[in-house]
């Protein structure tokens, strides 16, 4: 019997939060290849099964040099003692041992980028370390020639800069990734807006609190954790909004969809942090559009772009909360945009699926 071919996968997060990560990997295995994800053990992290292999390795060091420096050097050695015929880099922080390794050896190396990861709004105002990441990209991008990303302005930022003709693999769930659903209860019975995601900077959350002094019978419910979580419950009692704004922590991905789809509204409100939040496309977008939530987004380039292209929200024209407020209010007080936003995310989904994108990595992987 033919051996399978073995692709290699790495990652710094959670692997049992990355979505993206999990259907490329189930496309791999549908395609008839043997998959293994290598990550790190983190806090609070779930045990997740899966139809591939998970290695995860526990680090002395969880932050900054020494961290990127610890996870690069043990993921070298573990690649170059084993045999794959394919390595996938996520992200910058993986890619210095994948090239290396896959150089070695002569491995093909995939590299997925999922965000522009020298301009991200955690390195703005460090010019040391925005430089080192900028250095590592200068680099390695334009000797890689397999690689794909998220969105087409970091794709066109990327080519224009390195002429490395990146392409594009949007991250939408499956076409029946909403149905089967289980009955949850949002701890309110208002009218809500939901968040879901990384609680980090930059993220809108701040000014759509403070919109909700403007808004009646709404209430803002938030699903994720992160590093401004607990900033985030000071700035909520410091309104006063604590009655209004539900943390809901940390939720499975498989549970999340129950939750997204009882949402009146989704919000996709990040901030121009640098070009790596300008240029993103977030996940959540999508799972709005899936669950038929009408969403309240950012006026930035790729986001602004689904919202008019395929009309399944509204853009804001700023971030203040009182702006914020009245194209929240507009809609929620205009039925017949409401039910035309939902015609069209029914119509949008059947075409920004995953069963249609998957199929773009048939060029990546033979």
């Amino acid at each position: 019997m033919k051996k399978k071919n073995k692709v290699f996968v790495a990652v710094t997060n959670d692997i049992s939060t990355d979505y993206r990560v999990h259907k490329i990997c189930s496309y791999l295995i549908k395609l008839g290849f043997d998959v293994v994800v290598y990550g790190r053990v983190l806090p609070n992290t779930i045990t997740v099964k899966r139809a591939y292999t998970i290695i995860r390795k526990k680090h002395f060091f969880n932050n900054n040099f020494l961290f990127y420096a610890e996870y690069n050097i043990r993921l070298f050695f573990y690649i170059l003692f084993r045999k794959f015929n394919y390595i996938v880099s996520n992200d910058l922080d993986t890619l210095p041992a994948c090239f290396f390794t896959s150089k070695l050896k002569n491995i093909d190396l995939v590299y997925d980028s999922h965000e522009l990861f020298s301009e991200g709004p955690e390195l703005q105002g460090r010019a040391f370390v925005q430089n080192f990441w900028r250095k590592l990209e200068d680099f390695f991008l334009p000797r890689i020639k397999k690689s794909y990303t998220v969105s087409q302005s970091i794709a066109d930022f990327y080519d224009k800069k390195y002429q490395n003709k990146m392409g594009v693999i949007k991250n939408v769930p499956l076409k029946n990734a909403y149905s089967n659903l289980k009955e949850v209860k949002f701890p309110t019975d208002k009218r809500t807006i939901l968040y879901q995601g990384v609680l980090n900077p930059g993220r809108g959350i701040k000014p759509m609190i403070k919109a909700l002094k403007y808004i009646d019978n709404l209430d803002l419910v938030i699903i994720g954790y992160g590093k401004v979580e607990q900033e985030l419950r000071m700035f909520v009692a410091k309104e006063k909004m604590d009655e209004r704004v539900h943390f809901l922590g940390r939720i499975d991905r498989g549970k999340l969809i129950n939750y997204t789809k009882l949402a009146t509204l989704g919000m996709v409100l990040e901030e121009p942090l640098g070009l790596s939040f300008t240029y993103s496309l977030p996940n959540k977008l999508f799972d709005f559009i899936h669950a038929e939530i009408p969403i309240i987004a950012g006026n930035m380039p790729e986001i602004s772009r689904i919202i008019n292209e395929y009309k399944v929200g509204v853009t804001v024209e700023d971030y203040s909360p009182e702006k914020i407020a009245s194209k929240i209010n507009e809609v929620l007080n205009d039925a017949a945009l409401l039910s035309s936003i939902k015609k069209h995310q029914q119509e949008t989904k059947e075409i920004l699926c995953w069963e249609i994108e998957s199929k773009k990595l048939d060029n990546y992987f033979k």
